[in-house]
């Protein structure tokens, strides 16, 4: 009972923590059975307005994407901000466009290579509490307000993911993704964990826990493939996502 008392006053600290801002998405959620005839017919079309304006922008995208994610808090004294640099700069340069979410740290890290590799480079922003300005090193810009418009857009215009050291946002798009693989929503998509010492132990618990009880089928945790190399991120993607010329063939 102690115990249980002493949790839940850590979370309900956690919880007062967290920026009292308003953004789009925090809106839309509330529980507030009056904003319905009022406000909620109105998002309804700010929501289609945001996924118009997506499509329309990247309608004409004539190279496939991978989408490169990890934290905004590792700078450049991190090894993986180089890692990220690398693995960008070599997919633009094997005719792949990358797509980061446009703010600092890892992000920019691959957004800053693939510009530097003459590739594509977009970022995806999101409107969030606090004030996060989209990297220098985008090209193709875009804002979305709603979260859930944002995921659709990374899921449609990428071949696959590459998935650097990251938070709680880098994991809920990681298990986003791993979950459309496995129910067959998406088609030859990979997803790389790179960082072996960071990622392992969640592979390990994905095969000792999920698998070893049963709550995924035999050969999902091989979905997931786990490196330190950038040469064998960019030879995962290159064997398993839609490679270049078949992109623009289609």
């Amino acid at each position: 009972m102690r115990n249980g008392s002493v949790k839940r006053t850590a979370m309900m600290s956690a919880l007062k923590k967290l920026s009292p801002g308003s953004t789009a998405d925090q809106r839309l959620l509330r529980t507030s059975q009056e904003t319905w005839a009022s406000e909620d017919p109105w998002r309804v079309a700010r929501i289609q307005a945001e996924f118009v304006e997506g499509f329309d922008t990247l309608v004409h995208m004539d190279v496939p994407g991978i989408s490169i994610f990890g934290s905004a808090r590792l700078d450049e004294t991190s090894p993986y901000y180089h890692d990220a640099y690398t693995i960008a700069n070599k997919l633009s340069q094997a005719g792949y466009g990358v797509i980061t979410g446009g703010g600092p740290g890892i992000m920019e890290a691959a957004n800053k290579g693939a510009k530097d590799g003459h590739g594509l480079s977009l970022g995806f922003g999101i409107e969030l509490p606090y004030e996060q300005t989209m990297n220098p090193f985008v090209d193709v810009p875009l804002y979305f307000r709603y979260f859930f418009v944002r995921k659709v857009m990374f899921l449609k215009y990428s071949t696959g993911f590459v998935v650097m050291p990251g938070g709680f946002g880098t994991l809920d798009e990681l298990f986003e993704a791993v979950c459309l693989v496995q129910t067959g929503k998406v088609e030859k998509f990979p997803i790389v964990l790179f960082g072996v010492e960071f990622w392992s132990g969640l592979k390990q618990w994905i095969e000792e826990r999920l698998l070893s009880e049963g709550l995924i089928s035999e050969g999902d945790e091989n979905l997931l493939i786990l490196t330190d190399s950038v040469d064998e991120v960019i030879n995962t993607i290159q064997s398993c996502a839609i490679k270049p010329h078949d992109f623009q063939d289609k």
